[in-house]
């Protein structure tokens, strides 16, 4: 969405006759796209025909092959889908369309000539979000698609957002070439301690999502401070520890990172309270940000840094033990951490699909036990 475009799609009416005003103001470039599959050729054309009114652009296939295909090569952004689509059906076609991760988000409208509620489960089941009983009445038919259309353009609308933070967050990283990789690092390591964990999905993608967005708020610190090779001063401490508050702030307005704001908020947070921002102690700190925290100290430490040489892993490991029995970190996490770089480089990055290593499984039962307790 362009910036200044102070307004909330999914509040405009569904009777609005102008509803495209707002989608291309969150599409500037296309009008809506939209695929109709349907085996019979005057079916198509009785779609076309309803649809002549909008600006839309309108594809066609006969088949699922067809509309597989076109699915690869063309922006679609609503797919309406006759119910007996030739070879598979639409209700397998709707899985194979909401199983894939780059159509997963289009919104799919199933029509059918079948009466019976029994089509409309098997249909919304299967992963269409609207569905239709012919004969069509055409008013109806371009409501619903409105409809659906203005969801999707604010799914598209928070994704671009997302994009654009993401985007930030490594614009800030490369603010230092020294730290490379940093941010990939440290989201795949913190995704590996909280497979070990057993954790949710939402969670590792939390983690992941925070291991690229957790300095986004260092956007505000002056580069003389960032890359300053000396010890930094009071008041200079001052502004690098508000990065904090300042990249929760950033993330925010987005509900679609509402997990990852206590990450990025309270991964500089102590085990014994002497932490930023909140002074927040023990399991008062976040899980996901005391994940977080571990991984990213250990990678700090094996990397050079403006103010410092790096460390080889062995010592870095001894430096974390040591700073857990300070009471700066918490002594669980830590163990947890070490077993895992003990299993070796596979077993800390490891992709979340993969199967955990037996090996790692058992020697961390009784650590999850009292981290998850």
């Amino acid at each position: 969405m362009q910036a200044g475009n102070q307004f909330n799609l999914l509040e405009v009416p569904v009777s609005s006759p102008d509803w495209t005003h707002y989608w291309r103001l969150a599409h500037p470039q296309q009008p809506p796209t939209i695929l109709i599959a349907d085996g019979h050729e005057i079916n198509r054309r009785i779609l076309r025909s309803m649809l002549r009114s909008g600006a839309y652009r309108i594809l066609e296939a006969a088949n699922h092959q067809e509309a597989l295909a076109l699915l690869d090569c063309e922006p679609v952004d609503l797919l309406v889908v006759d119910l007996m689509i030739p070879d598979i059906g639409g209700p397998e076609f709707c899985r194979r369309v909401k199983s894939q991760r780059h159509t997963r988000l289009i919104p799919i409208l199933l029509i059918t000539s079948v009466q019976g509620v029994e089509n409309e489960i098997v249909g919304i089941e299967s992963g269409a979000d609207e569905f239709l009983t012919k004969p069509l009445h055409p008013a109806v038919v371009r409501t619903r698609i409105a409809a659906m259309l203005r969801q999707k353009a604010a799914i598209d609308s928070l994704e671009e957002a997302e994009t654009i933070l993401f985007t930030l967050a490594q614009a800030v990283e490369q603010r230092d070439s020294a730290t490379g990789a940093h941010c990939e690092r440290l989201a795949l390591l913190s995704v590996a301690m909280g497979r070990a964990l057993g954790l949710e999905q939402a969670d590792l993608l939390a983690l992941y999502r925070g291991g690229f967005l957790h300095d986004i708020g260092k956007i505000s610190v002056p580069d003389a401070i960032l890359k300053k090779p000396e010890p930094l001063n009071e008041q200079e401490w001052e502004i690098m520890r508000a990065h904090t508050i300042h990249g929760e702030a950033i993330c925010r307005p987005l509900k679609t990172l509402a997990p990852v704001l206590p990450i990025i908020r309270h991964h500089h947070e102590r085990w014994d309270g002497s932490g930023y921002p909140d002074g927040l102690s023990g399991e008062r700190i976040p899980l996901l940000a005391r994940i977080l925290q571990i991984a990213d100290i250990f990678d700090a430490l094996t990397s050079v840094r403006c103010y410092k040489p790096a460390v080889p892993p062995a010592e870095a490991l001894r430096i974390l033990d040591d700073e857990a029995r300070r009471g700066w970190r918490d002594p669980l996490l830590v163990k947890l951490f070490r077993q895992l770089c003990e299993a070796g480089p596979a077993a800390c990055l490891l992709p979340c699909s993969d199967a955990e290593p037996e090996a790692v499984r058992s020697s961390l039962e009784s650590l999850r036990a009292a981290l998850l307790r």
